[in-house]
Order: C-alpha cells, then sequence, then structure tokens
C-alpha cells in the first residue's frame, strides 16, 4: 500500500468565497470523532485523487499541527461544470476493520480476443470489501487468459483476494466475459433488420405528415426533404451493415 500524504486547512471563510480562491470545501468524520470543516488546495486534490481513489489511506496534516488518517470516502462533481464541489474524508481506525471498494484490474489476453475476433465485456470495475486499513490495497488484478471457450465468464467467486482482504459482494456475480463474433447469417438478419426499420418509420411519418396536410399546406419541398433525409440515413445504415461484414470477411481470407 502507497503512502499518502495531504495538507488541509480549517475552513473559516464562506464556501462560495473558497472556491472562488481555488480551494475546495471538505469535512472530516468517524466514529467518536467530532466533525471539522476543513479546505483543500484544488489542484493538488485533484492530483491526489486521481493517484489514491478511494482504497488508500492518506494522511491528512490539518493546520500542520493534527495528523489524521483517513479515507477519500465521497468526492461531489458539479455535473455542469465537472469540478469537484465537495470531499468527505473518513478517519478510520487503524485497529478496526473497514468497509471500502477496490477497483478491479484485467490483466493478461485471451485467446478468444487474440485469435476468434471476441468482444471483451465488464460487467463490474470494483468490488467492496471489509479489512483492516494496513490490509488495503491499491487495486486487485483479475488475469483473462484463462478465458479459453465463449461459454465461460468470470465471478466474483474466481478473483484472489490478498491476505486479510474479505469480498462482501455476491461471489456469483459475472465480472467479465468474451462475446462471440457476429456470423454471416447474424450479419445478413441485422441488415435486414436496418431496413424494415427505417421503412416502418418512413411509414410512420407518411402516416403524420397526411394529418399534418390536413390542418395547413406543408412548405414547398418539405416532403421531398423528408424522403431524401429518410433514404440517406437507411443507406447509412446499410452501407454500415455491409462495411461490418465485408471486414469480417477480409479478416477470414486472412
Amino acid at each position: 500500500m502507497t503512502d499518502y500524504s495531504f495538507q488541509a486547512k480549517t475552513r473559516t471563510e464562506d464556501l462560495n468565497k473558497i472556491r472562488e480562491d481555488g480551494f475546495i470545501p471538505a469535512v472530516i468524520y468517524g466514529k467518536d470523532f467530532d466533525n471539522k470543516n476543513l479546505q483543500v488546495d484544488t489542484i493538488l486534490f485533484s492530483r491526489l485523487y486521481k493517484e489514491a481513489g478511494g482504497s488508500n489511506i492518506i494522511t491528512l496534516n490539518i493546520d500542520d499541527k493534527d495528523q489524521e488518517k483517513v479515507l477519500i470516502h465521497d468526492v461531489q462533481i458539479d455535473p455542469v461544470s465537472d469540478n469537484i464541489v465537495h470531499i468527505d474524508f473518513y478517519k478510520v481506525n487503524m485497529k478496526q476493520k473497514i468497509k471500502t471498494s477496490i477497483p478491479l484490474e484485467f490483466t493478461g489476453e485471451s485467446i478468444l480476443v487474440v485469435e476468434q475476433e471476441g468482444s471483451f465485456i465488464t460487467n463490474k470495475s470494483e468490488v467492496e470489501v471489509e479489512c483492516l486499513p494496513t490490509d488495503l490495497v491499491d487495486h486487485i488484478e483479475i488475469d483473462i487468459s484463462g478465458l479459453i471457450d465463449f461459454d465461460q465468464n468470470l465471478k466474483v467467486s474466481d478473483i484472489r483476494t490478498p491476505s486479510g482482504v474479505e469480498i462482501l459482494d455476491d461471489l456469483e456475480e459475472m465480472i467479465a466475459m468474451v462475446q462471440p463474433p457476429r456470423s454471416e447469417e447474424e450479419l445478413e438478419a441485422l441488415e435486414e433488420e436496418v431496413v424494415e426499420d427505417v421503412e416502418s418509420v418512413e411509414v410512420e411519418d407518411k402516416g403524420k405528415e397526411d394529418e399534418e396536410g390536413e390542418e395547413g399546406e406543408e412548405p414547398a419541398g418539405g416532403e421531398d426533404n423528408k424522403k431524401s433525409d429518410d433514404e440517406e440515413v437507411k443507406n447509412e445504415k446499410k452501407e454500415g451493415a455491409r462495411e461490418e461484414k465485408k471486414e469480417k470477411k477480409d479478416k477470414g481470407d486472412k
């Protein structure tokens, strides 16, 4: 586990003032611990969060005098600006087990992807665990080279956990698999389905145009433009299906 250290200050200004000055408002809390309102440097915290995430213990230096062992427990993001607007630090007791999430890192190569053009699909990017803070790890590696059949998949139970770490997720939950490539028949069926879908849309739009025509005259060229747009969409989708089919054939010839 990597050792991280970070500076924080006791918050004294209002939230808007803090953000204008380049800081992020934060709070530290924990069991048998009085909450403290803090502020941290925006740029420095962004770097820390990218490296440490939520699964590494951080030594938080508050006002250059108090040191607390914490986890980054929650980070609130503004949905419009994508900026971090608030942080929760959770103070941990190094002698008590904690619950947190650890990222999964997939390693190796599957022969199904390399030689049979399969598509690797993941269903889970992290697992919830319980352990002592000293047993936390940055990530858990999962080797996918054992996937040699399209009927196979990897489950939570297949994860090799580090010593002292217990996974809390459902052990039967699927986390990864390799999806087989589409057959010639499937590609042809897809092309036919695209044509049928576009034609059904054209019929529906034609019905709407007839209804609107009863209420008022359509602008000159409107119907022709609509047909042209629909034809272009249909041609693009058909061409996409043909390209996928051709690409598969070319690879087979090689």
